[in-house]
């Protein structure tokens, strides 16, 4: 019980990393289209959500297919650990946490997104 406990916090750990590595490149990527492309800065919100939902979803296929079973379960705590900890980064560096109607729907987008990426990995297994 106990190995088994250990091993999904392991999979919790490389399926946040590998979300966050995800979401460093593609921001890297996205800031490169907005400096070298006439694209608008009124696209950052935009890009900031498309990136979050690629890398929740591949963080939740992920931990799903190492873990195999509870999906849902198992992506659903992916998605709120990755919000929570860009919660955490943004009160540490930018400013403080208000909750309002744009993180709830960020919150319930990063909770949705990581249910339905584990319910791909389990059916991809």
């Amino acid at each position: 019980m106990k190995t088994k406990v250990l091993n999904q916090s392991i999979y919790i750990l490389k399926s946040l990393v590998l979300s966050f590595v995800i979401t460093l490149s593609l921001v890297l990527i996205a800031s490169l289209l907005l400096s070298y492309t006439p694209l608008k800065e009124s696209m950052i919100p935009l890009f900031n959500t498309i990136i979050m939902v690629i890398s929740i979803t591949v963080g939740g296929i992920y931990i799903s297919i190492k873990i195999g079973e509870k999906g849902w379960l198992n992506g659903g705590t992916i998605g709120v650990l990755y919000f929570l900890i860009l919660v955490l980064l943004n009160y540490l560096f930018i400013k403080p946490f208000i909750f309002d109607i744009y993180s709830m729907g960020k919150f319930f987008i990063s909770l949705v997104t990581g249910i339905i990426g584990g319910m791909i990995g389990i059916n991809i297994k």
